[in-house]
């Protein structure tokens, strides 16, 4: 049963697979659990969705605040790394994003896209154990 408040709900499908959906709209993702973690990996593992949350949240942040500068984003993408510990407990160790942004785009601009990247929600709720790598690479954008 849903409230107000529940964001998304989730069902087990058996073999290690989940179905998610968003409360609000519906969307649904599954995810899968890795092969190197006893699953099929058909999908994205939760591991899996953290990094992307981290990706997709600079790229959003990014283009909020390049609006408010009339600074245009569209093209712009990441590439998402996401390393696990070698050692137990099984965790996100490390994530490399790599970001593709206009090479049109000047030095202040850079600066404050870059900035904004480092500081987006799920940046900065992550917690400080995993090691965050972001690049950036300015480009013509297809």
């Amino acid at each position: 049963m849903s409230t107000p408040h529940t964001t998304a709900t989730a069902r087990y499908e058996g073999h290690l697979r989940t179905e998610a959906t968003h409360t609000a709209s519906g969307t649904v993702i599954q995810t899968d659990a890795p092969v190197d973690n006893h699953g099929r990996g058909e999908a994205f593992s939760p591991t899996d969705l953290v990094g992307t949350a981290l990706g997709t949240c600079i790229l959003t942040t990014m283009a909020i605040v390049a609006e408010r500068h009339q600074l245009n984003l569209v093209g712009s993408s990441f590439k998402m790394e996401k390393i696990m510990s070698q050692e137990p407990p099984r965790r996100i160790a490390q994530l490399n994003v790599e970001v593709h942004l206009p090479a049109s785009l000047g030095d202040t601009e850079r600066r404050l896209m870059e900035r904004t990247a480092h500081t987006c929600p799920v940046a900065l709720s992550l917690n400080p154990e995993i090691k965050q790598e972001v690049r950036f690479v300015y480009e013509e954008l297809s």
